[in-house]
């Protein structure tokens, strides 16, 4: 009777072993699958990420352009108006300013 009963019990081991292992295995598969989820959701907020940034440095850029746009201006104003103002003396630095380049131009 102590056989039977050990086959009994080796066969529930057995089979308890079995079901054990379907369940690891149905675990494994949904860790897989969440890791995979989890990756996708990473890489979806590394993408967000890295285009609000390109956005932001492209929005800095044309503010800065801007800037340097409006600057030129306000230099070319002051050209002009220093031109008209005093073009004698306009005219002896522009004679200066291509005898430099001219000098420097030789060498």
């Amino acid at each position: 009777m102590a056989k039977t009963t050990d086959k009994i019990s080796a066969a529930k081991s057995t089979e308890d072993l079995e079901a054990d292992i379907r369940q690891l295995q149905a675990d494994i598969a949904k860790l897989t699958q969440q890791l995979a989820q989890t990756g996708e959701h990473g890489l979806g907020a590394a993408r967000r990420a890295a285009a609000q940034g390109a956005e932001h440095l492209r929005e800095r850029g044309e503010a800065a352009m801007e800037k340097l746009r409006g600057n030129a201006h306000d230099i070319e104003d002051q050209i002009a108006t220093t031109v008209r103002e005093k073009p004698m003396t306009s005219l002896a630095v522009a004679a200066g300013v291509g005898f430099l380049f001219a000098l420097l131009s030789r060498r």
